[in-house]
């Protein structure tokens, strides 16, 4: 399915993720450590109108092997590749790779046309995990992919959202666009009975490609 066309792909990929209200969370349990709720700033949740310049040429496909958030003092690999649970929904990463990024398998690589999507944790029953700082990021702030072909994807951070897991904008974080974009989703808000009842999603464009 992955290697269809993106608009045959669209329908399927919206039915897939509207069973994914979790997407990007786990149940942290009762004991989790005392971490900051996840919470982006009103002034940043808002989009910004970027400055008009080319539109960047999208890449092939080529798998994610690292991801770099500055702002969040984020520098990771291996990505992990995510794909669906038994149940339909998508898959998030292990407890045992909370300091890792995952990429959803059934959607774009980075840097090709469509929104690719990628999930990683706030924090488990282990403690804070790889997005920990995800609330230092900004509009205008750089998310950079380098892919397993050695070419380097850069992403401009255009708008935050922190929206309830039961209110997820399905269709506007996997539906097609016209150009290469990323979503990178968290959960966040406060500790309720032991689970983090919102998701925060990062809505970025395609700025430039290295090694192409």
């Amino acid at each position: 399915m992955s290697r269809r066309p993106a608009r045959t792909r669209t329908a399927s990929l919206l039915l897939v993720a509207a069973l994914a209200a979790l997407t990007g969370c786990s149940a942290v349990g009762e004991s989790v450590p005392a971490t900051p709720p996840a919470r982006i700033s009103p002034a940043t949740a808002a989009p910004t109108p970027t400055a008009s310049a080319a539109p960047v040429k999208p890449l092939a496909r080529s798998l994610p092997v690292r991801v770099r958030v500055p702002a969040a003092g984020v520098d990771t690999g291996p990505v992990l590749s995510l794909g669906l649970n038994t149940d339909g929904t998508v898959e998030v990463p292990p407890v045992a790779d909370a300091d890792r990024i995952g990429w959803y398998d059934k959607g774009v690589t980075p840097g090709q046309t469509g929104p690719a999507v990628l999930i990683g944790h706030f924090d488990t029953a282990r403690g804070p995990a790889v997005l920990k700082n995800v609330s230092r990021v900004r509009v205008g702030d750089e998310i950079t992919v380098t892919r397993a072909d050695g070419t380097t994807a850069v992403f401009r951070v255009r708008e935050l959202e922190q929206v309830d897991k039961h209110a997820f904008p399905t269709a506007k974080v996997y539906g097609d666009t016209t150009r290469p974009e990323l979503r990178l989703v968290t959960c966040g808000g406060e500790l309720v009975g032991g689970h983090r009842p919102d998701n925060i999603i990062l809505y970025a464009d395609l700025v430039a490609t290295r090694g192409a």
